[in-house]
């Protein structure tokens, strides 16, 4: 199976909005197998699990790894609606993760593109394809609301 990358990451964005739901930052993230199937599926939940490693990717993560009964996820894909930070890509680069699609930067934060570039750095034990811009705009508006609708409520 071809993988759809523009499938996996409105998958991502619905996971997003469950995330919002909960009164999180709407981030959500999937993790696809090589084949094309969605193994783990994640969305910040950080505020709700009173845990601060619960980003969306590591949800996806765990997610995939059970589905897997390995933490391994050689050759997998990773779809997230917001540039990872330090943690998930050093959470990713552990699972070893293939290829990282991104939606939109995270100029605070963002361990690929905006504050660093942690993926390319030669010392780790392993490299991951990078894609960054997938469905930005729909990815950067959904943020955009949450927080303007944040400012306004406060």
């Amino acid at each position: 199976m071809t993988h759809k990358p523009a499938y996996y990451m409105h998958r991502a964005l619905e996971l997003a909005e469950q995330a919002q739901a909960l009164g999180e930052v709407p981030v959500g993230a999937v993790v696809v197998s090589p084949e094309g199937q969605i193994l783990g599926e994640g969305f910040n939940a950080c505020i709700h699990q009173h845990d601060p490693s619960a980003h969306a990717e590591i949800q996806a993560l765990r997610n995939a790894a059970l589905a897997l009964q390995n933490y391994r996820l050689t050759g997998c894909s990773l779809y997230v609606t917001l540039e990872p930070c330090t943690m998930c890509i050093g959470a990713m680069i552990h699972a070893r993760i293939g290829q990282l699609y991104y939606g939109c930067k995270e100029p605070k934060s963002g361990a690929v593109a905006s504050v660093c570039n942690l993926p390319a750095q030669p010392w780790y034990n392993h490299q991951i394809k990078v894609e960054g811009g997938l469905l930005k705009k729909l990815c950067q508006t959904q943020l955009e609301a949450f927080f303007q609708s944040r400012r306004v409520g406060s």
